[in-house]
């Protein structure tokens, strides 16, 4: 290709490029339906749910209402003892005098006196520590066989105006309180928005929960059908980071705050003076780049779809196409002036910024040089949020956010505003179509669909989200869908999709948790962690794509609660890999598109967490997890 010609293709994508963030003033895309992932306490094995560091605690002159300010300064009420409600204005009072005790529980200890009853005193150290004759002897009231029940790290102690048996303490793994002196503690962590929240370590699909990296708990994961807490679990993802940052550091002599790996790419960061490097051979050799305005490096992506090219976070944003050699400055008008996470997407060109100012996003061409492009900030819930993270799943169709306290946060990815996908609905992924399968269409609003010579039914359709079911009559390898939409301004927009066609291509639902649609037969309660499924016990499994029934059924009826049709192709079901009984496939009765499969577990099973997956026609599913309950031996 000449070079002119090269040129008016750059410019052509540049003015898509244009074109697209004139459409940013819809509503839909400028505030995204955030929703939360999980909550904001941990399940640490402490006596009650723990949350963030916590470094003062203290009561209302009236007693009535508790009030915490939490490491990263923000203070927050609470009259219930359950809800908290943040507040400005607040000062938290100096600690009144104490008298001098007889002699302190442990070097350095700090003494919170309550005079009403004669020597009563509390003294706050490595452990919560309680007095009734001045000092002269104590009780610890928090260690119980050498450990701290509340974990530790504490630096705050506070008593009730009103009642010299009511305190809370403040610590490393947020607040407590106690009714009875310090005999019994609760946890007040469940509500208050105080989860220290960094980095994501895994985000959540198939069998596999969501991993973030807490500042001060370490790896914790939400997993599917987790209903209670984070619960810390054993992950080495961000040790070997920091020590491939080390092993980087030494070979380029300079301390390195980030990296990101893609193939055989690897790209760092400094955490001064703006400089990259770049290597497209695991390391052996290596090329720099310095813009010293972006400062320090905080965050890097590399495409793994094509790893010359990567999106560089700091005092700048900057892009590759070319493996490093050079860098283009795309922060334009960007709001932040230290963003600290950034996220992209090949295919699009969209790209993600999280920091002080919240999440911010633009296109830009990732597969060529482009001028600067202008940032649209995201509102709706995180406004004005603090985001240490932010990352998309491997399909480019859901955006995550880190958010300071507040925990983690999924939408739909606004750029698919602009690049519409249709995708299987059971698991929002890419998989081929079925007769009877059901599909959403995401960033558009179908008004009308077909399918060469069938009407399709549109089952759902909304701005963000369309669902529509596959004709059972449809045969062949490929399907041509015909979409007419609304457009992002409400315009008709007819948009074709070609998608392979197979006999069966089965998935379990899931719900936006990753929670799989597992049911106990016997009872009809959806089974999760905190609901397992018993040793012997009939499980049925809610999925689309199956395929084919007998009797026939026009698609888009539900289907009949007596005698529903059954599936016509060879349906398996396997648990950690071992078949179970299959005792009916059948359409789900009195719902669309939906296939009920019913199976029987062993009489021996394993508790905890199981790998859950199905067959049709040959064809595997997605990979869920159940949790197990063994047979209760008889008494």
């Amino acid at each position: 290709m000449c070079p002119d010609a090269t040129l008016r293709g750059r410019r052509w994508l540049a003015g898509l490029f244009v074109s697209a963030l004139a459409g940013l003033s819809q509503a839909q895309v400028l505030a995204p339906d955030w929703r939360r992932i999980g909550n904001t306490a941990v399940e640490a094995g402490l006596a009650a749910e723990a949350g963030g560091p916590v470094d003062r605690v203290w009561f209302s002159a009236d007693g009535r209402r508790l009030l915490v300010r939490t490491a990263t300064g923000r203070i927050f009420q609470t009259a219930d003892f359950d809800t908290w409600t943040p507040v400005d204005g607040e000062v938290p009072p100096e600690p009144p005098p104490s008298p001098p005790p007889r002699r302190l529980p442990e070097a350095g200890a700090r003494l919170v006196g309550a005079e009403r009853r004669s020597g009563l005193t509390y003294a706050l150290g490595g452990a919560v520590y309680r007095s009734e004759d001045g000092g002269l002897s104590w009780t610890n009231l928090t260690d119980y066989l050498g450990e701290s029940i509340l974990g530790g790290g504490f630096t705050d102690l506070a008593v009730s105006p009103q009642n010299e048996d009511d305190l809370a303490v403040a610590g490393r793994y947020g607040v407590w309180r106690s009714l009875d002196g310090g005999l019994s503690w609760t946890g007040l962590n469940r509500s208050l928005p105080n989860l220290p929240v960094r980095r994501f370590v895994r985000l959540p699909g198939g069998p596999l929960g969501m991993r973030i990296l807490l500042e001060n708990l370490g790896v914790v994961e939400w997993a599917p059908g987790e209903k209670s807490g984070w619960r810390p679990v054993n992950d080495t993802t961000p040790f070997a980071e920091e020590a491939l940052k080390r092993a980087v550091g030494a070979v380029l002599g300079g301390e390195i705050s980030s990296v990101a790996v893609a193939g055989e790419a690897i790209y760092a960061g400094a955490s001064t003076g703006g400089r990259l490097w770049a290597s497209l051979d695991r390391g052996r050799t290596w090329r720099s780049f310095t813009l010293p305005e972006a400062g320090p490096i905080r965050d890097l992506w590399a495409s793994p779809d094509n790893p010359r090219v990567a999106v560089a976070a700091g005092g700048r944003v900057l892009k590759t196409t070319n493996g490093g050699i050079f860098w283009d400055d795309i922060t334009a008008d960007l709001a932040d002036p230290m963003p600290q996470a950034v996220a992209a997407d090949l295919e699009s060109g969209a790209i993600y910024a999280g920091g002080a100012a919240g999440v911010h996003f633009t296109f830009a061409d990732l597969r060529g040089a482009a001028t600067a492009a202008a940032w649209s900030p995201l509102g709706g819930r995180l406004a004005g949020r603090r985001v240490f993270d932010v990352a998309l799943d491997a399909a480019g169709h859901q955006l995550y956010a880190a958010v300071d306290g507040e925990g983690v946060f999924v939408t739909l990815a606004p750029h698919r505003f602009f690049h519409p996908k249709l995708i299987h609905a059971a698991d929002l992924t890419t998989r081929p179509a079925s007769p009877g399968a059901l599909l959403s269409l995401l960033g558009r609003q179908v008004r009308q669909a077909r399918a060469g010579a069938w009407d399709v039914p549109i089952l759902s359709a909304s701005p963000g989200e369309s669902q529509i079911q596959v004709p059972f009559e449809v045969s062949g390898t490929w399907l041509t869908l015909a979409l007419a939409t609304a457009g992002r301004t409400g315009e008709r927009e007819l948009l074709n999709f070609g998608v392979a066609l197979r006999q069966a291509a089965p998935a379990i639902l899931v719900d936006r948790d990753g929670t799989p649609l597992v049911i106990d037969a016997a009872s009809g309660v959806l089974l999760d962690a905190m609901t397992p499924a018993h040793a012997g016990g009939r499980i049925q499994i809610l999925a689309t794509g199956l395929g084919k029934v007998r009797p026939e059924w026009p698609a888009g009826m539900p289907a009949p609660l007596e005698n529903p049709p059954a599936v016509t192709t060879e349906v398996r079901v396997w648990l950690n890999r071992v078949p179970l009984e299959v005792t009916r496939a059948t359409l789900a009765p009195g719902y669309v598109g939906f296939y009920l499969v019913e199976a029987r577990l062993p009489d021996v099973v394993n508790r905890g967490p199981a790998e859950l997956m199905l067959e049709a026609g040959g064809e595997p599913s997605n990979r869920v997890r159940i949790y197990l309950e063994p047979e209760e031996p008889p008494a």
